[in-house]
C-alpha cells in the first residue's frame, strides 16, 4: 500500500515537472528567475568577461560601460542572429530577450568609460594620430572618443580587441559598411599593416 502511495506521488510530481518544462518553453513565457529583472542584474551577468561597469581588464574582450545605447544593441542583435562573428558572444546573445538587451544597453551606455592601462609606441601612436585624423575621425569623433554618432568606442579600447575586429573586417567574414570599407581598403592598400599598427597605437594612447 505505501509502496502504491509512492508510486503514486512520483507521477504526480512527474507530470507536474512535464507541465511545468512546457509552459517554459512556450515563447511566451521566460524563466522565472529572469522575469522582471532588472537591469542592472541582467547587465550583472556580464561582469565575469567585461569586468565591472563594463571595465574589461582583459586584452581580449572591449570594454562596454560608456558605449551608447544603439550601438550596443546593434551588436547584441548581431550577435543573436549570426550576422555577427563572436566566439561564445552568439550563444550568449541568445539567451536574451530583445527587450532585456534594450535594458542592458541603458544601464552599460549611462557609465562612463574607463580606458585601458595597456602598453604603446609613442612614435607609432603619433603617426596614427594623423592616419585617425584623415581616415577614421568623421565618423570616430574626437580621436575615436565620441560614442553620440552611435559608433563604437576605439580611444582607450583594448588593443588586441581592436585588432581581432579589425582583422574580421578585412577578411569579410564581418561586413563593413560602403563609407567604412572604401576607408578602411584605401587605408590598408596605402600603408597595408603598419598604417593599422600605428592607429592601434594611437588608440592604446589614450589612456
Amino acid at each position: 500500500m505505501v509502496i502504491k502511495t509512492i508510486a503514486g506521488a512520483l507521477l504526480v510530481a512527474g507530470l507536474a515537472f512535464g507541465i511545468s518544462n512546457a509552459a517554459l518553453a512556450d515563447k511566451k513565457m521566460a524563466p522565472k528567475t529572469l522575469m522582471g529583472a532588472s537591469a542592472q542584474a541582467l547587465s550583472d551577468t556580464c561582469a565575469g568577461c567585461h569586468g565591472t561597469d563594463g571595465a574589461s581588464g582583459g586584452p581580449g574582450t572591449p570594454t562596454i560601460g560608456g558605449l551608447s545605447k544603439a550601438y550596443f544593441v546593434e551588436l547584441m542583435k548581431g550577435f543573436k542572429s549570426g550576422d555577427i562573428p563572436g566566439t561564445i558572444m552568439g550563444r550568449i546573445a541568445k539567451g536574451y530577450s530583445d527587450e532585456e538587451i534594450e535594458k542592458i544597453a541603458s544601464h552599460f551606455s549611462g557609465l562612463k568609460f574607463v580606458p585601458a592601462k595597456q602598453a604603446f609606441d609613442a612614435a607609432k601612436a603619433k603617426k596614427g594620430a594623423k592616419t585617425h585624423e584623415k581616415y577614421c575621425e568623421k565618423c570616430h569623433s574626437d580621436g575615436g572618443t565620441n560614442t553620440e554618432d552611435d559608433t563604437g568606442r576605439l580611444a582607450g579600447q583594448w588593443t588586441h580587441y581592436l585588432q581581432s575586429t579589425m582583422a574580421d573586417f578585412i577578411s569579410g567574414k564581418r561586413d563593413m559598411t560602403r563609407k567604412m570599407k572604401k576607408r578602411v581598403m584605401k587605408l590598408h592598400k596605402k600603408g597595408g599593416d603598419a598604417a593599422f599598427d600605428e592607429l592601434m597605437n594611437y588608440y592604446a594612447s589614450q589612456q
